[in-house]
């Protein structure tokens, strides 16, 4: 066969392949209903998948106190310029700060790594101030300036810090949607996922302080979060949850009852959660196409060269483009690459791999050629005597 040909025929394998490609979970007819997003209990709320798809969202950008949710920015902006092994002389002003604390004393040394774990676990304010005054060297508004220019590095648009802790102040404010990049870009950092993830943290000197997440011990696809509760800001909390390989983000701000807002993120999460399948978008088990050799030798089955398992959102269809040959030259390697397969989820790649020989198939030699031809001859002839 000839170059052109067997370029004729390898796109003419695409074409079919994706008129023939069918959906994942049946036709358009006779997908499942997508239930509506829930209404919970808070001011303004955002989730998202992995894909960034926004799953729920109600105020998303309305601008709103965050209270402690802040401390995630303290978190990322110290980790950024200070060693985890660093030894902090609390300042006394940091010693000064209340409510949520650890009870910090003037001239007390902590590690940055003990600090930020307070800082996460406890959600203490003392902790976080002693931190911005250590990266600030000695200057509040230094550190200040520090988290702003992260927040415009990410992108978070609506957010604005006055302070490292989150106590209300004047124009100290983010967004649902806001807070959950926040979390996304937090959790990607493994200190942070793990300490988000503690239950407890002990402070030397000071004592052991329990977390401010309930729903981490009575939510177990909670994997993580940040909470925040002030006068102004309400009960709030941003977090990431995973379930039967899924992970979903979330923020919930403003509730009016801490019971309230455990009981709208775990609402809103496991919505978001139920929104994905985990599908095998390609089945390294399967036999994609199929190409036929000549000289009688047996056809050559194609397969993927790796299996591919997605998070998918739901009722979304999956349509696999094959391109391959349908003839190939002998002789054909195990493994030898033949072609290539592609799945979109609407307009999205989400999988692509080789499509390879599942044997081999050897060359005749000149006499498997001669008894091939001699056949082929005698059908022939017999065919024009019949």
């Amino acid at each position: 066969m000839s170059r052109r040909q067997m370029r004729s025929v390898l796109f003419a394998v695409i074409a079919v392949a994706s008129a023939l490609a069918i959906p994942a979970w049946g036709s358009a007819e006779n997908s499942p209903q997508i239930p509506a997003p829930p209404t919970v209990a808070a001011k303004a709320w955002y989730v998202v998948g992995e894909d960034g798809a926004v799953v729920a969202a109600q105020d998303a950008r309305a601008s709103r106190p965050m209270a402690s949710i802040t401390k995630l920015m303290t978190a990322i902006v110290t980790l950024e310029r200070a060693r985890l092994s660093d030894v902090v002389t609390v300042d006394p002003r940091a010693a000064r700060v209340g409510e949520s604390t650890v009870y910090l004393r003037a001239g007390q040394r902590l590690t940055v790594e003990q600090l930020l774990r307070g800082t996460l676990v406890r959600s203490a304010n003392d902790a976080a101030e002693a931190l911005a005054l250590y990266v600030g060297h000695g200057s509040q508004s230094r550190f200040v300036a520090m988290m702003n220019a992260k927040a415009r590095q990410l992108g978070l648009t609506g957010t604005r810090y006055v302070n490292p802790h989150g106590l209300d102040a004047r124009g100290h404010v983010s967004s649902a949607r806001d807070t959950t990049q926040l979390l996304r870009y937090a959790l990607g950092t493994p200190f942070i996922r793990r300490t988000l993830a503690s239950g407890h943290v002990e402070v030397p000197g000071d004592g052991d302080f329990p977390t401010t997440d309930d729903l981490l011990e009575s939510w177990p696809p909670l994997i993580g979060g940040k909470t925040g509760h002030t006068a102004q800001a309400g009960w709030s909390e941003t977090a990431g949850a995973e379930e039967h390989g899924i992970t979903v983000y979330g923020t919930v701000l403003g509730s009016r009852t801490e019971t309230e807002r455990n009981e709208a993120l775990e609402t809103l999460l496991q919505y978001g959660l139920d929104r994905y399948r985990r599908v095998v978008a390609i089945d390294s088990g399967k036999a994609y196409a199929k190409a036929s050799t000549g000289y009688g030798r047996p056809d050559v089955e194609l397969v993927a060269r790796r299996a591919a398992v997605r998070t998918i959102p739901e009722a979304t269809p999956l349509v696999v483009r094959v391109a391959a040959p349908t003839t190939v030259p002998l002789p054909v390697r195990e493994g030898q690459a033949l072609g290539s397969i592609t799945v979109f989820a609407g307009d999205r790649v989400v999988a692509s791999t080789k499509l390879v020989a599942a044997s081999a198939v050897s060359k005749p030699g000149l006499g498997g050629k001669l008894v091939w031809y001699t056949k082929r001859t005698a059908h022939h002839l017999w065919g024009l005597v019949s």
